[in-house]
């Protein structure tokens, strides 16, 4: 393959070799000729890039060649979008600090620097305490990302957490933070951090198979060979993940394990580290739950009968299981209840209402109860519980797609909100600039699709303006209305910016989930398509003027559409997209194939899984015919989306097209799912799409209104 010609013809694509193998299931008989671009390593890919083929990276090497020659014109306008984003950047940033006993613990950012440092202080006041500097320990490393970091009870220790390849696969360290040295215990290919028992003697994690899937937890004692950490509980279905975490009381250790329609948690009392866990209930395929702890009492956040947007209810933690499960908080009709969180005192939920959230204070002692929301259109709400059980405090974070993100404390009792945090934007901005509106689409089969849109106040709305559509339209995930300051840079130069709502996600409950998965899976793109069209006719934007964007598995979204309606747009940004679907579901060695069936279908044990995956999986509906300008971005040590998807999906449209100079594949050979770790070199892969954005819009001359 490094010797293929085609590889370095003069100012034309790349082409791939074509080694076609063929697949016949349930009669249908396919040819894939891409399929060599999978490295048959690909574990050990993950753990060293360096061992990729030589043909494969002369091909994925050769691609992005092409996508610099291709985007050269740019890279002034990239080098401008980045420098606007980055002044947009508080560099010198910090959150607001957690209290958590005698200390309070937050995050703070260097000027100039990439990466976070975990830092605290006497709770009163005093010198700041530099707990893990991400920079120092990024140093010489093209890769590096802080994770799982938690201090133990006693306040002594920092278990933390690192990834240096982009694999996900963690190295966990443990912290003296009185001497500041990490202790010899090295636990290697981890899924993240650790969670602390009681006494800060023991440590539980969950360490990835060799297929990448976390399925078994250890707990390790201090001072002993990791080698010899206890197995404390193996997930055996290769469907279910399994992670480990903690009540905020702290009373109990949570093991849970679940794919995306059934989960089963077990327990461990954190004062008793070394007793086999408990079940709360047994799984049952479609019953989801997950649990809090007060006072003796779980609180339990499910869909147990028949409440599909999910209940609060109650048992003693002395006996959980499901014949003790008391309603608490019913199931409302049109409220999906979100996240529940447990104080000595109070319960806090997070629900949403026709898609816009709201924060609900439940008082424990006599079932009084309140709720904080907010005016504007089109919104974001988060609940930071924080690390303290007995307190009448509660962090939460408000913004729109035109005000910054503000942090809050709230005193549950008194109701007084105190703002501790507006963020910052540097560079100058006035939310009353920017209109956030909130508009609903017809679906073709008559449903209401939430946009949610941003764009400047002295934008003309005759049919004119550019626009970039963003969706994603999977797993439930609703994406929020919230403040992004990057995309300032697309808005400011007369854009609209447009998030589609589509079925899929949960935006509007587990019903409008349950529409847009499995054998309803088209409904999504069908949205995605309804929305751009309703766009158009209501004058937002014009023909051929829409931007599509997608990451993930809204990459596929941006497949699919493409595939169907390649003329409604100007172009596509599909970001580590999904798109090899059928391959990816008949490969059940691949890290997430088997925990994804619940979502897309068994195309290998159940015919019309395959048949309905078959008719919309974007690389197997590639067809000849005028494609929009593509750039296409993947991730060499992506274990989510594997690098191979966006590649063989370019080398089949290039195969199919007979000129394909603006289909674009970026990989990024240091780096997996989430791109670049460093907030600086994040923001260039942003310049990167926006730049791509304006030049298929015929905007790249454009100023930005406010310069």
């Amino acid at each position: 393959m490094s010797k293929d010609p085609d590889l370095s013809r003069a100012g034309q694509p790349p082409l791939a070799e074509q080694r076609p193998v063929t697949d016949d299931r349930f009669g249908d008989l396919r040819v894939d000729s891409f399929g060599w671009l999978r490295a048959e390593n690909w574990q050990e890919v993950m753990r060293d890039p360096t061992c990729l083929q030589d043909d494969i990276r002369s091909y994925l090497e050769a691609e992005n060649a092409f996508f610099l020659q291709q985007m050269s014109d740019t890279e002034t306008l990239q080098e401008r979008l980045f420098e606007e984003m980055r002044g947009r950047i508080k560099e010198d940033d910090s959150t607001v600090p957690s209290p958590d006993g005698p200390w309070a613990y937050s995050i703070r950012f260097v000027e100039g620097q990439q990466h976070p440092l975990f830092v605290r202080s006497p709770r009163d006041g005093g010198t700041e305490q530099v707990l893990l500097d991400g920079n120092a320990l990024a140093e010489g490393k093209p890769y590096f990302k802080l994770a799982g970091a938690s201090q133990s009870p006693d306040h002594q220790l920092l278990a933390w957490a690192f990834d240096d390849k982009g694999s996900e696969k963690f190295t966990l360290r443990l912290r003296d933070l009185e001497s500041g040295d990490d202790l010899p215990d090295t636990i290697l290919e981890t899924a993240s951090g650790g969670v602390w028992s009681a006494d800060g003697r023991y440590v539980f994690y969950v360490r990835l198979d060799d297929n990448h899937r976390p399925s078994k937890v250890f707990r390790h004692q201090l001072g002993t060979d990791p080698e010899l950490d206890v197995l404390v509980y193996e997930e055996r279905d290769p469907g279910f993940f399994t992670s480990v975490s903690k009540t905020r009381s702290g009373k109990l250790i949570l093991i849970n394990s679940h794919d995306h329609e059934t989960a089963e948690i077990h327990t461990i009392p954190a004062d008793q580290p070394e007793r086999a866990p408990e079940c709360i209930a047994s799984r049952e395929v479609g019953l989801e739950y997950d649990v809090d702890e007060a006072n003796g009492v779980l609180y339990i956040r499910t869909n147990a009968d028949g409440a599909m947007d999910f209940k609060i209810v109650s048992a003693p933690l002395a006996d959980p299981g499901r014949d003790n499960w008391r309603d608490y908080v019913p199931a409302q009709d049109g409220v999906y209840l979100l996240s529940v969180s447990a104080f000595a005192d109070y319960l806090v939920r997070l629900e949403r209402i026709d898609g816009l959230p709201q924060i609900v204070v439940h008082r424990l002692s006599d079932q009084s109860e309140h709720a904080i929301s907010f005016d504007e259109e089109a919104y974001s709400l988060g609940v930071d519980p924080g690390f303290e059980f007995d307190t009448t405090s509660l962090r939460f974070s408000y913004s729109s797609m035109s005000t910054p993100r503000r942090t809050y404390d709230y005193d549950m009792e008194t109701r007084a909100r105190v703002l501790r945090k507006e963020d910052e934007v540097p560079s100058g901005h006035d939310p009353d600039d920017y209109v956030t509106r909130r508009i609903m689409a017809p679906a073709p089969d008559g449903e209401l699709v939430p946009v949610s849109l941003l764009y400047r106040r002295t934008t003309k709305l005759d049919g004119t303006a550019p626009c970039l559509l963003y969706g994603y339209g999977a797993y439930g995930i609703a994406i929020p209305a919230s403040f992004s300051t990057a995309r300032l840079s697309l808005v400011d130069r007369g854009f609209v910016y447009a998030l589609a709502h589509v079925r899929g996600g949960k935006d509007k409950g587990t019903r409008w989930y349950e529409d847009g998965k499995k054998h309803h899976k088209k409904n999504t793109f069908s949205d995605f398509i309804a929305v751009a069209d309703h766009l158009v006719a209501e004058n937002f934007t014009g023909e051929k003027k829409i931007v599509a964007e997608g990451g993930s598995a809204g990459g596929m979204l941006m497949g699919a559409i493409t595939n169907m309606a390649p003329q409604k747009f100007a172009g596509i940004l599909a970001i580590v997209p999904f798109v090899d679907v059928l391959n990816t579901m008949l490969d059940d060695t691949l890290p997430l194939t088997p925990p994804e069936w619940p979502e897309w279908g068994n195309p290998g044990a159940n015919g019309d899984d395959y048949t309905y995956i078959r008719s919309y999986s974007p690389y197997d509906n590639v067809t000849e015919q005028v494609y929009p300008p593509i750039l296409a971005v993947g991730g060499l040590t992506d274990p989510r989306v594997t690098y191979w998807e966006p590649a063989k999906w370019v080398a089949k449209l290039r195969q199919t097209l007979q000129d394909s100079r603006h289909i674009l594949l970026r990989t990024n050979m240091e780096a997996g799912h989430a791109g670049a770790a460093g907030r600086f070199d994040a923001l260039k892969e942003t310049a990167i799409e926006y730049a791509f954005a304006l030049k298929v819009t015929e905007c790249q001359s454009r100023e930005p209104e406010n310069s």
